[in-house]
């Protein structure tokens, strides 16, 4: 369950709530409350492991980068040798190995510099979101010990008088 919706049913819950005679105070049924305040503890882990795995997929996207330059790199390697044992044109091979193998390196650093780009990029955006979510969580609570404050102090001096 997502935080959106789990903030969403605690304003619902604060909303149906019964008003208290006379003030703006609801009355909040305390189980439906602190169940929904469990299920947000539950709910922040499961969006932090979902930036988590944005990142692993960072990782992968690298590796796979990696791998991708050393299969180029190799098969520039390859026929660069090749292109040596042929004498007549030794010097068109060796120029043509080193700009398949610059075009590699080049390819590769531009691979390498988006998945690091992107990722910061995710992780900036995760970083933004969890904040978000916590700071709307954090208004929630308020409003609602707010609402639970004013019950008490209606109630308190309702059976004061």
């Amino acid at each position: 369950m997502d935080i959106t919706n789990i903030i969403d049913r605690l304003e619902a819950l604060v909303e149906t709530s019964k008003r208290m005679p006379g003030t703006k105070a609801r009355m909040v049924e305390e189980d439906k409350l602190l169940k929904l305040v469990e299920q947000l503890r539950l709910a922040i882990p499961q969006d932090m492991r979902a930036a988590q795995e944005v990142i692993e997929k960072k990782d992968s996207i690298l590796a796979q980068a990696q791998i991708e330059a050393r299969k180029i790199r190799n098969e520039a390697e390859d026929d660069y040798a090749a292109k040596l044992d042929q004498n007549e044109m030794m010097v068109t091979a060796r120029r043509q190995s080193e700009d398949i193998l610059a075009e590699a390196e080049q390819k590769a650093s531009r691979m390498v510099d988006h998945a690091d780009i992107e990722s910061r990029r995710t992780r900036a955006d995760s970083d933004a979101y969890v904040i978000e979510s916590l700071k709307n969580l954090e208004r929630e609570a308020t409003q609602i010990l707010g609402s639970v404050r004013k019950g008490i102090d209606s109630l308190s001096s309702a059976v004061q008088v």
